[in-house]
């Protein structure tokens, strides 16, 4: 089992950037893939980008793909959602997952995880 807290959310005009990590528990963080999803306020929870246990490949959103980057320090047990361009539909809170036996395509096209973090918010003001 893995717990996950993120951070790193906050206010920021639109064309601006925030940098959102996950910290994870226990000693076996890199057995598992990782990703961030959002959920806007009325809207289903969404992908946003996932990346494999090694931290070699990743997968984003079309919606994100040039704007945002994610990366993981295993050493660390830590991921991160550099987010840069930031727009005002970006708003939303931003939860990392964890999951032991999914792949990065399967988090893409599922939004599907074992593990969740509790989110942090990000709200994109015009």
């Amino acid at each position: 089992q893995v717990q996950l807290v993120e951070s790193g959310g906050g206010l920021v005009q639109a064309g601006g950037s925030l940098r959102l990590s996950c910290a994870a528990s226990g000693r076996t963080f890199s057995t598992y893939v990782m990703g961030w999803f959002r959920q806007a306020p009325g809207k289903e929870r969404e992908f946003v980008a996932a990346i494999t246990r090694s931290g070699g490949s990743t997968a984003y959103a079309e919606s994100v793909k040039g704007r945002f980057t994610i990366s993981r320090d295993n050493a660390k047990n830590t991921m991160y959602l550099q987010m840069n361009n930031l727009k005002p539909e970006d708003t939303a809170t931003y939860y990392c997952a964890a999951d032991p036996t999914a792949t990065i395509v399967v988090m893409r096209l599922y939004a599907r995880s074992q593990y969740w973090g509790q989110g942090t918010q990000v709200t994109v003001s015009s």
